[in-house]
């Protein structure tokens, strides 16, 4: 039984993470789905994210 059709090339990786790399970002990982769509996650991607995000657990855990 088949998996149906290949829809990710090592091309369209190659040609996202070089990009990435000339805009200047450092890439932690990168995640290709089933249906081909990359996900390039940052190293400083989680710096800036937990710098930004505020939930109610901040202030109860004392990290406010």
């Amino acid at each position: 039984m088949g998996h149906g059709r290949c829809t990710f090339r090592e091309i369209d990786l190659t040609r996202a993470l070089r990009a990435a790399k000339k805009a200047g970002a450092d890439v932690a990982r990168a995640e290709v789905s089933r249906d081909g769509k990359i996900v390039l996650v940052l190293k400083n991607d989680v710096e800036a994210r937990s710098i930004n995000e505020r939930n109610e657990w901040d202030e109860i855990n004392g990290t406010d």
